[in-house]
């Protein structure tokens, strides 16, 4: 393995099955006075002084960089990007006074600072720095791009993309989504006035409170339940997510985007919807029955889905 530049003190090999192992470095920056944590992967054949495209990495709902983020950055770093997965504020290596919020808003700051930050790194080219967000992330993604210069082109695999309809139709119609709401609201008053969390598992196979109750990947060791997954949830989170609407922002970006998805994965109705609201702008590519965890960990579809990455963002980084 060729040496990295030497102000980077601690290096980690990735093996990537067929693929060459990719470098990564843990790196820090701020996002609204907070410390974010990630980790920044670059091509196993990086050269000092050389200046090459970024990309960043996020992944779904209450997971943390060394999951599916870390995954897809190790193989876009194998393609010739600079490659940062992080945790958002609150979650992970990334400590906040209130932990396990899953805020939209929030993590589109957070992502917004991840892409400035990848502007000021002497690997990259600051003119060039795209955005990859997997499942709930991509709607933060979207967001940040629309709000952020920093970011020139992005792609969604296996986005999760919901407005109130669909979030209707997946949380037990408006009366269940009321019901989720209240709680929320609940847990937010309760925090106010004792200043604790409400926290329950994120995944659980036999915790029936858990939000993600008998979930693949969530709940196996071999898969996403790994040491570094904080497997919690504040209930405070509901409100922010179910009021979310991820759709909306394809009315006003106008950046070129991805979108890779499969009928057989989640919500792609909310996949077809963003893309047609965002007309030319906006490339959808299904892949057939794959399901929405296998695009988190399945090396066959992961590959796939970083090649469609690749070429879209060979055609729009300029």
């Amino acid at each position: 393995m060729k040496k990295l530049i030497a102000s980077i003190a601690s290096i980690a090999v990735l093996g990537l099955g067929s693929t060459q192992a990719a470098q990564m470095q843990r790196v820090t920056f701020e996002s609204n006075g907070q410390t974010l944590v990630g980790n920044l992967y670059l091509p196993d054949n990086y050269q000092e002084n050389q200046q090459i495209p970024g990309v960043v990495v996020t992944g779904s709902w209450t997971s943390v960089k060394e999951q599916m983020a870390g995954t897809y950055a190790a193989q876009l770093a194998d393609k010739g990007y600079a490659a940062l997965a992080f945790d958002f504020r609150g979650w992970g290596e990334s400590k906040d006074p209130v932990m396990f919020v899953e805020n939209p808003q929030r993590k589109t700051e957070d992502v917004i600072a991840a892409a400035q930050f990848l502007t000021t790194r002497p690997e990259v080219n600051a003119g060039k720095v795209a955005g990859v967000g997997v499942c709930a992330s991509a709607g933060y993604m979207a967001g940040a791009a629309l709000q952020s210069e920093a970011l020139q082109s992005i792609a969604l695999v296996a986005p999760w993309l919901h407005d109130e309809e669909i979030v209707d139709a997946v949380y037990g119609g408006k009366e269940g989504v009321q019901s989720l709401i209240a709680a929320s609201r609940q847990a937010e008053a309760n925090f106010q006035a004792t200043g604790k969390s409400t926290v329950v598992l994120a995944a659980s196979n036999t915790d029936e409170t858990a939000i993600m109750h008998k979930a693949p990947y969530y709940t196996e060791t071999d898969r996403g339940l790994i040491p570094e997954y904080d497997n919690k949830f504040n209930i405070t989170s509901w409100e922010h997510w179910l009021t979310y609407d991820a759709i909306q922002t394809a009315d006003h970006l106008k950046k070129p985007t991805l979108l890779v998805h499969s009928e057989a994965a989640a919500i792609p109705q909310g996949v077809k919807k963003f893309a047609d609201r965002m007309g030319l702008n906006a490339v959808a590519v299904w892949l057939e029955n794959v399901t929405q965890f296998d695009f988190y960990d399945n090396q066959k579809y992961i590959t796939h889905a970083v090649n469609e990455v690749d070429q879209h963002f060979k055609t729009t980084l300029r």
